[in-house]
């Protein structure tokens, strides 16, 4: 049965165990978050959810606080939006946030958080504590731009369970490390890039797409990882027609948003100049450019060939598994009705 709540007194319908902050964004209202992440769940860790509930004295936190029927919610009152503004004037704070500068200019939460609750400067400044870590192959570590929001922690144990981070020292001091504190480059980190898609700031960074594109001049792809048949959902971030950055498409089968390291990274490759461009023939003992048709008419005449001299079992075939699993039916079906034989393989069996 439909249960209802009101958010600034709108009548809002739910089903099911859902937040407030749940119910609020699939009704349009916005509620600052940062710690709170689909997939990970309720965190109540940054206190920029808070929001006021009719009978209760105290502020909650919206991304852990489970709707009741007839719950009464206000996201806008003026003592909501003062605890709300300390609070990310002190996550400004606390480490060099520049704007101007910052790779997730334009796509980052706490921007979008500062901008909504209408701060333009911090309230408070704190210098820079740490230099980047820049020694993982893919990644970039700016602890300065951190918020300890705990995502890529949860990301990376819960989630991947690699076990790599964790919250390292105590009070002010307290950083998000690698292994017990080890350079990212240094630790067991697989650089699956996990971390760098639940980050809500710049503290985490694909070190290929620095300098390449500023938000507003990304256009975003939705499309199929070619590495393997299991079919991850990417999303290319493009400027022009070159692909910048690689992400996974959250909530999308069969990945819902994660990635491996190849899928994530390994995009190089399109643009290199040894890809063939053309199919090629050897004649005399040289590859030599050839249509399509004289390719493909060479391959029929050479399986004709071997069939009438030694029988449909001396060819056989591999499936790649980067295709998909259309492109293998069909594979095993040319061998099996046009050709004749069983000799069918696929390179994921070994």
């Amino acid at each position: 049965m439909s249960k209802t709540i009101v958010i600034n007194g709108k009548e809002c319908a739910f089903d099911g165990n859902k937040t407030v902050l749940q119910i609020a964004r699939d009704n349009g209202f916005y509620i600052p978050s940062l710690c709170y992440h689909p997939k990970l769940g309720p965190a109540s860790k940054c206190r920029v959810c808070v929001v006021e509930v009719d009978g209760i004295r105290n502020l909650q936190t919206s991304c852990s606080l489970t709707a009741t029927d007839g719950m009464i919610i206000t996201t806008d009152s003026p003592r909501v939006l003062d605890a709300q503004r300390m609070v990310v004037n002190l996550l400004l704070a606390n480490g060099n946030h520049n704007c101007m500068i910052c790779e997730r200019n334009g796509d980052c939460e706490l921007q979008e958080a500062a901008y909504h609750l209408g701060i333009e400067l911090p309230a408070f400044i704190v210098e820079e504590r740490e230099d980047k870590d820049e020694s993982g192959a893919f990644i970039v570590r700016d602890v300065n731009k951190c918020i300890q929001c705990g995502r890529c922690i949860e990301a990376c144990n819960r989630l991947v369970v690699n076990e790599v981070l964790d919250f390292g020292f105590r009070g002010g001091h307290t950083q998000v490390v690698c292994d017990g504190n080890k350079p990212m480059g240094e630790s067991t980190c697989v650089q699956c890039g996990e971390c760098v898609q639940v980050c809500p700031v710049g503290a985490l960074i694909e070190k290929k797409a620095i300098g390449k594109a500023r938000s507003w001049e990304i256009t975003k792809i939705r499309t199929t990882c070619p590495y393997c048949g299991v079919g991850c959902q990417q999303e290319l971030h493009l400027k022009g027609d070159q692909i910048v950055r690689v992400k996974g498409v959250e909530g999308a089968k069969p990945n819902d948003g994660h990635l491996c390291v190849k899928g994530r990274y390994g995009y190089d490759f399109i643009y290199s100049k040894e890809r063939l461009t053309t199919p090629l023939i050897k004649k005399n003992g040289k590859f030599e450019e050839a249509t399509w048709d004289e390719a493909l008419d060479l391959v029929a005449d050479k399986f004709k060939q071997i069939i009438k001299e030694s029988g449909p079992d001396a060819i056989a075939c591999v499936s790649c598994a980067r295709s998909t699993n259309e492109d293998s039916f069909y594979m095993q079906k040319l061998f099996r009705a046009a050709i004749g034989t069983n000799n069918i393989d696929h390179c994921a069996r070994t």
